[in-house]
């Protein structure tokens, strides 16, 4: 079982990333906050591995940090939440924002995510609080890398402008929300010179 990589860099595709560890290149999948704290292409990155077995495939998804990738393995114990669910969730808000959303029972809020209704986030949270109790919403995890802040800026590779947009919509889709929605909240918040990290982080946020 993977439990880390270390390597390099090589492609930046939200919510994918390649990551060159001595020649093999390996595609993981992130949520968003992950994603935001990468490395510039062709620097050296450590991501925390969550590895899952299929039938027909096996699939990598990473984190910034062992906080982040066991609330996702946390995410992934609950009733009707797999991994493509857990990942929408931890890309629409931070580790210690979901678990102050739970803490304080924000139904609202969690049915705003793709694949979410009202019966599976007032089950999530029920689920949930028992299973973060003994968490706590900190803004920097056990092994010392800090977690996204509500006010912390990505690591950002800037594209061309007419790239980021798209990019953008293309990643929202990946992560589970419909076409138009994606197109309508990237249109709501684009600007010329932001990245597509930029772009989908603000769309996010405006869709909570």
């Amino acid at each position: 079982m993977i439990s880390r990589l270390t390597g390099i860099i090589v492609e930046k595709l939200p919510p994918e990333c390649v990551l060159d560890v001595n020649g093999v290149g390996y595609e993981i999948n992130l949520p968003m906050t992950s994603f935001y704290q990468l490395a510039e292409l062709d620097q050296q990155q450590t991501i925390f591995i969550h590895q899952v077995f299929r039938e027909d495939a096996q699939a990598l998804y990473g984190f910034h940090s062992r906080y982040e990738r066991d609330l996702f393995r946390e995410l992934l114990k609950a009733n009707g939440v797999g991994p493509k669910l857990a990942l929408a969730i931890l890309s629409a808000m931070s580790g210690p924002e979901f678990i102050s959303t739970v803490q304080h029972s924000e139904v609202n809020r969690l049915v705003k995510i793709p694949g979410v209704g009202k019966k599976t986030a007032e089950r999530l949270l029920l689920e949930m609080k028992d299973r973060l109790a003994k968490w706590q919403a900190v803004s920097q995890a056990p092994d010392g890398i800090e977690t996204l802040g509500e006010d912390a800026q990505a690591q950002v590779n800037f594209v061309a402008p007419q790239n980021a947009s798209r990019d953008a919509v293309e990643a929202l889709i990946a992560l589970g929300y419909k076409a138009n929605q994606a197109e309508a909240a990237v249109k709501k918040v684009a600007q010329t010179d932001s990245s597509s990290e930029q772009i989908i982080r603000l769309a996010l946020k405006s869709m909570l």
